[in-house]
């Protein structure tokens, strides 16, 4: 099995799924493990060979990304005469390099590929949300898991600890109340409530949000990066036409995402909002060292941005 890919939470999982698929088949599987990045010649044959006793055997080959003039010849060799009893997984984090690793496993015939990337689009972080409370057994309300994501970011390994820690300490169907509960500070002084404020043309409570958000760490930067990319996909839903599932699977959101979308809309102008995105980048370029006061330009974006809409 090959496991590509920079998410390292997923990538462990698959590796954790085939261990214990494996070892539900063979209790006496032998788990043993190779460092590519600091691999000597001939110890994937070393692992491979029988045992002693004849037990199964499952092999996790990790740092296959660093350079590996020992490890490919080795594991092209392997691969040439694999063992019955042995299941080998590489595990290549992503890069350039390994590159000839990556060949020689994916050519194998009998590779089972499970790619691991890191999940950039919010859609993807709220399913992985949903999956962590089906695989639970408990639901979690749509805007609970937005709350969530908003509070946590996209650190899949603190956002799986804290759907475990609502399992946990909760009861029934996780609600907005709920991860208030338990992020609240999080949840109230983050970009994206900065953003919702904004949108909705709230010039005192973005202004509020904004201040609680410099004031608890929250440099300028991302904060900028969350109002943009709200705006560009304010821009996205507002060029698109057609019922809002249809809309949702064309952009990689989530149906609710487009209508609650669909519904800021009405109190921007399609100029309001190219002139607002136009604002940001200038503001971009201020707070990453074009400007004298990072903090001063980005409510000076927020105050504008809020008068731009209609009310």
């Amino acid at each position: 099995m090959l496991v590509t890919g920079t998410e390292q939470v997923l990538a462990e999982r698959a590796v954790a799924r085939v261990t214990a698929l494996q070892r539900a088949e063979h209790p006496e599987l032998e788990v043993v493990g190779v460092d590519a990045t600091s691999y000597e010649g001939g110890a994937l044959e070393a692992v491979a060979s029988p045992s002693l006793f004849g037990e199964p055997r499952l092999a996790v080959v990790t740092g296959a990304e660093a350079p590996a003039e020992r490890f490919e010849p080795d594991l092209r060799a392997y691969l040439a005469a694999p063992a019955d009893d042995v299941v080998l997984v590489v595990r290549h984090a992503g890069g350039s390099g390994g590159r000839k690793v990556l060949e020689v496993a994916r050519a194998h015939a009998g590779a089972v590929l499970v790619d691991c990337p890191p999940l950039k689009k919010d859609a993807e972080k709220l399913e992985f949300v949903g999956l962590e409370f089906e695989a639970a057994r408990r639901r979690i309300a749509a805007p609970a898991a937005r709350a969530l994501v908003d509070a946590v970011g996209s650190d899949l390994r603190e956002l799986s600890a804290s759907c475990a820690q609502l399992v946990a300490d909760t009861s029934g169907t996780v609600e907005v109340e709920d991860v208030t509960r338990y992020y609240g500070g999080r949840v109230e002084a983050t970009g994206f409530r900065v953003a919702d404020a904004v949108v909705a043309g709230h010039r005192a409570e973005a202004l509020a949000l904004l201040r609680q958000a410099v004031a608890t760490g929250l440099d300028p930067v991302p904060i900028v990066a969350v109002l943009a990319a709200r705006l560009r996909q304010m821009v996205l839903v507002g060029g698109s036409r057609g019922r809002g599932d249809e809309v949702a699977k064309a952009l990689g959101m989530a149906p609710w995402m487009v209508d609650r979308t669909r519904r800021e809309l009405r109190g921007w102008t399609p100029g309001a909002l190219g002139a607002g995105i136009v604002l940001l980048a200038e503001t971009d370029a201020a707070v990453k060292g074009g400007g004298r006061d990072p903090v001063y330009a980005l409510e000076r974006a927020v105050l504008a941005l809020c008068d731009a809409h209609e009310r």
